[in-house]
């Protein structure tokens, strides 16, 4: 390798690093949520490079918090045992049995995290939403059927996350809550981000999916929407844009949005190092949603 190649790629990383420079100084010691999912958590080389980035991340001066999903690797567990996957309108039938399982590989799947974090050098500590009365929930139905032990989220308490920010840990968190008899629940993990980051007033919510992000038309890749306000995205849902797996997901982010989150990122968790690549460019990868009264950041 010549000296005058070493000096370019030397330059290029100097370049990136400045570039990046404006997005740590304006999120610095801001908190933002990351809702982890979908086949970065199957894929064990996308499983290291969501943490790295998450490492990263809190190494210079994020507050970040993980909330992780587990879908896939519950449903293997169920048939591990001689059961049988059920779901109702897209949700988990959960009864006491899968309830159980559940609670064991979303553990299971924490603390998995926790060693990928720690590895790294940076203290992490894997919490379930039972830990503190961190989120409480009541009974979800789904059009009225009983689909078990499936809770909505009516209270969340951040005093605990708030501690482990302070004392510098960076929290994971499985989505399993308790209701007000102390029963346990399995909790959407897209709901349980949303919840979280609502709580805390993050300043980002980041879910990392199966797709790039939000189209305008799903058929056509080219109409991929870097940017759009709480607004244009009630509009896009309202037209009947958005069907599927991302109406919820839509729907969650203008939730956020409305309740104090700055930005919410749909990020395409199969591309290696996403989340550095959406927060720390200029172009960034997939689609952020912000307040109607928030700045563009006008990806070029």
């Amino acid at each position: 390798m010549t000296e005058q190649i070493m000096q370019e790629q030397a330059m290029a990383k100097a370049q990136v690093l400045i570039e990046a420079l404006p997005y740590i100084q304006r999120f610095n010691r801001k908190i933002i949520v990351v809702k982890y999912g979908g086949s970065a958590m199957v894929d064990e080389n996308l499983k290291k490079q969501v943490i790295e980035d998450c490492t990263l991340l809190k190494l210079v001066g994020f507050k970040p918090i993980i909330v992780h999903g587990g879908g896939k690797e519950i449903s293997k567990w169920v048939g591990k045992v001689g059961m049988e996957p059920e779901f109702v309108n897209g949700l988990r039938k959960t009864d006491a049995a899968t309830m159980e399982v559940a609670e064991m590989v979303l553990n299971k799947v924490n603390k998995s995290l926790v060693k990928l974090v720690q590895e790294l050098g940076v203290n992490a500590i894997g919490i379930s939403g039972k830990d503190g009365g961190l989120l409480k929930v009541t009974k979800k139905y789904s059009d009225g059927q009983d689909i078990g032990f499936v809770g909505e989220i009516n209270e969340v308490n951040p005093q605990i996350l708030y501690d482990l920010l302070e004392k510098d840990f960076l929290p994971i968190v499985c989505p399993i809550g308790m209701d007000s008899n102390y029963e346990t629940y399995n909790i959407n993990a897209d709901d349980a981000a949303c919840a979280i980051a609502r709580a805390v007033n993050a300043e980002k919510l980041a879910f990392l999916t199966d797709i790039a992000g939000v189209y305008k038309d799903f058929d056509d890749p080219n109409s991929l929407i870097s940017e759009l306000t709480a607004s244009e995205a009630r509009e896009l849902i309202e037209s009947g844009y958005i069907g599927g797996g991302m109406l919820p997901k839509l729907s969650n982010c203008i939730d956020a949005i409305d309740n104090g989150v700055s930005r919410v990122h749909i990020l395409d968790g199969r591309i290696a190092h996403c989340l550095l690549l959406e927060i720390f460019t200029n172009k960034g990868i997939g689609t952020a949603i912000l307040g109607d009264k928030e700045d563009r950041f006008y990806h070029e």
